[in-house]
């Protein structure tokens, strides 16, 4: 698949019912996805870590500290996954310099992992990072989030050092964009 920006991919009959296109990161869409992924990640963080879930206010503060708005045009792009119509995922790239996107925020609502979508986005993201002219692409997570370091080793991703110093990030993968 190969979407074009601007305009909504066309799932292959592997890939169907799944679109993928652009959105704008404030959207209430995006919104509603970007709470939902904050909310699973920091509360398997407390979880992991100190039994607990987000705390409330803890959890509405981290939500708003972090827009989104890295992942607009001209330097970047919020990709939103939808199935059988829809929202059910995002995946966001932003460039960090003229050769190198980063790959963040990518998610799937539970209710359709397991169903094709990972893939779509992430590949849907490393076209958008094409377009915007980087040739390679990196990304950090952390070490509970086994399903998304599995999903990058099995889409080509390979573990490297550290290239940021996020305090979550225990893991930074990268991959050259042919």
């Amino acid at each position: 698949m190969t979407p074009v920006l601007g305009t909504p991919s066309t799932p292959s009959p592997a890939s169907a019912p799944w679109t993928v296109a652009p959105e704008p990161y404030d959207s209430p869409a995006a919104a509603a996805l970007w709470r939902a992924y904050y909310t699973e990640v920091s509360d398997r963080w407390y979880l992991l870590r100190e039994g607990r879930r987000t705390d409330p206010a803890e959890l509405e503060r981290g939500i708003a500290d972090t827009t989104g708005a890295e992942l607009a045009p001209p330097t970047g792009q919020l990709l939103l996954a939808r199935y059988d119509g829809r929202p059910a995922g995002t995946a966001g790239v932003r460039l960090l310099d003229a050769a190198t996107a980063e790959l963040t925020r990518v998610f799937l609502h539970e209710e359709v992992r397991g169903k094709g979508g990972a893939a779509l986005l992430v590949g849907a993201a490393e076209d958008a990072a094409r377009a915007l002219g980087a040739r390679r692409m990196i990304l950090d997570t952390r070490g509970d989030l086994v399903e998304a370091r599995a999903l990058y080793a099995r889409l080509g991703y390979r573990e490297t050092g550290p290239h940021n110093d996020d305090r979550y990030a225990e893991h930074w993968f990268m991959k050259t964009l042919g």
